[in-house]
């Protein structure tokens, strides 16, 4: 501390910390040590005397204080968790509807068909399935065609 009828180091802290309020103090004090490196320069220049470097090295608050920042902290975090999992529920919500409408037209869109087509559309449908059944098949090495009325793989003499 440097002493002189107008330079008193604990006036310009008081002054300057007194501008935070107590959470600020906790979460920005490299924006309070800047103020109060500024202000102690400036103080110090008015008397001849250059200000190298300050550091502010003991900064305490009473353990209740401490305690209720970080709860209030843990609080906004937790406020932040409940926020996104509210707007994924509304998504997922939004993403079900538009799905269950799709179907609805689908089912729809069938139904038409069935009634214009009739029995010829399930047809053309079990050719199709039946296309897709064989094509799968015949992809397969584990599948051997036989012969219809053929029971075994070689033709032995009845």
């Amino acid at each position: 501390t440097m002493t002189g009828s107008s330079f008193h180091s604990n006036e310009v802290l008081k002054a300057v910390v007194a501008e935070f309020d107590a959470g600020e103090l906790i979460t920005n004090r490299e924006m309070l040590s800047n103020r109060v490196h500024s202000e102690l320069t400036s103080r110090a220049e008015q008397f001849g005397l250059i200000l190298d470097d300050i550091s502010i090295t003991h900064l305490t608050f009473a353990r209740e204080f401490s305690a209720a920042v970080e709860l209030k902290q843990v609080a906004q975090q937790d406020a932040e968790k409940a926020r996104f999992l509210v707007e994924k529920a509304e998504h997922v919500k939004t993403a079900s509807i538009i799905s269950a409408e799709g179907d609805t037209e689908v089912a729809e869109l069938l139904a038409k068909a069935f009634a214009q087509a009739g029995e010829g559309l399930v047809e053309l449908r079990r050719i199709e399935t039946a296309e897709d059944v064989a094509g799968n098949l015949a992809a397969s090495r584990n599948v051997v065609y036989l012969p219809q009325g053929q029971q075994t793989l070689l033709a032995l003499p009845q």
